[in-house]
């Protein structure tokens, strides 16, 4: 397994509604990458997500590398397809992109 690097963002799922969730910087969880807290130091993520992995909020959290520019994207293209949503049919997140395409 390949060695993660920074800079990362931590990410799970929200128990209640499966959603991917970001943690951000007022240790909230939040469904926007845009928001999320991005991490320089994988050490320093990797003692947040041990604190914030034990919170009853969220499940699988872990830490995903991501690109930051004029924005924050996923580096790898499993982060992408978790930040739109399923794939199988539009709903959620794909509702109106999934509309837009229909049009």
């Amino acid at each position: 397994m390949s060695r993660i690097k920074a800079p990362v963002v931590i990410t799970a799922n929200d128990l209640l509604s499966g959603e991917v969730v970001y943690l951000d910087a007022s240790h909230r969880w939040s469904v926007e990458l845009s928001a999320a807290k991005v991490f320089e130091v994988v050490e320093d993520a990797t003692i947040e997500l041990d604190a914030m992995a034990k919170e009853a909020d969220v499940v699988g959290a872990y830490l995903a590398e991501v690109l930051v520019g004029a924005s924050i994207s996923p580096r790898h293209y499993r982060e992408g397809f978790r930040q739109r949503g399923p794939s199988n049919y539009f709903h959620g997140k794909q509702t109106v992109k999934g509309a837009e395409v229909a049009a």
